[in-house]
C-alpha cells in the first residue's frame, strides 16, 4: 500500500481567494457572460420634498395686539405674521422665515413691555391702598 499525501500550501499574499464550490449562479455567469442589455443602466431619483414647518406666529401676534399691545409692537408683530404667512402660501419659504423671525422677535419684545408695565399698574395700587389703610 502506497499512500502519496500531497499537500497543496498556497502563498498567503497570492491575492487569490480559497477555493471554494461553485455555485449554480456563477457557474452560468462564468460560461454565459453576463447578461447583456442594450439599454443603458437607468437610475431613479425621488424627490422628497420637505414640508417645512416656518410658524408664522399669528395667534401669539393677535394676543399681544390685543392684550398687550405697548408701543403698538403686537400689531406691528401681527403684521409681519401675515406677510410670513402670505409668504409661506407663494412658495417663498426664505423669505417667509424671515418676516417669521421678526414677528417672534417683535412678540417677544411687546410680551416682556407688556408684563413690565403691567407689574407696576398691579404694584402700586396695592402699594397705594395699603398707605391709606
Amino acid at each position: 500500500m502506497n499512500h502519496t499525501v500531497q499537500t497543496v500550501f498556497s502563498p498567503v499574499n497570492s491575492g487569490q481567494p480559497p477555493s471554494y464550490e461553485m455555485l449554480k449562479e456563477e457557474h452560468e455567469v462564468a460560461v454565459l457572460g453576463a447578461p447583456h442589455n442594450p439599454a443603458p443602466p437607468t437610475s431613479t431619483v425621488i424627490h422628497i420634498r420637505s414640508e417645512t414647518s416656518v410658524p408664522y406666529h399669528v395667534v401669539w401676534s393677535l394676543f399681544n395686539t390685543l392684550f398687550m399691545n405697548p408701543c403698538c409692537l403686537g400689531f406691528i408683530a401681527f403684521a409681519y405674521s401675515v406677510k410670513s404667512r402670505d409668504r409661506k402660501m407663494v412658495g417663498d419659504l426664505t423669505g417667509a422665515q424671515a418676516y417669521a423671525s421678526t414677528a417672534k422677535c417683535l412678540n417677544i419684545w411687546a410680551l416682556i413691555l407688556g408684563i413690565l408695565m403691567t407689574i407696576p399698574l398691579i404694584v402700586i395700587p396695592v402699594l397705594i391702598y395699603q398707605a391709606h389703610r
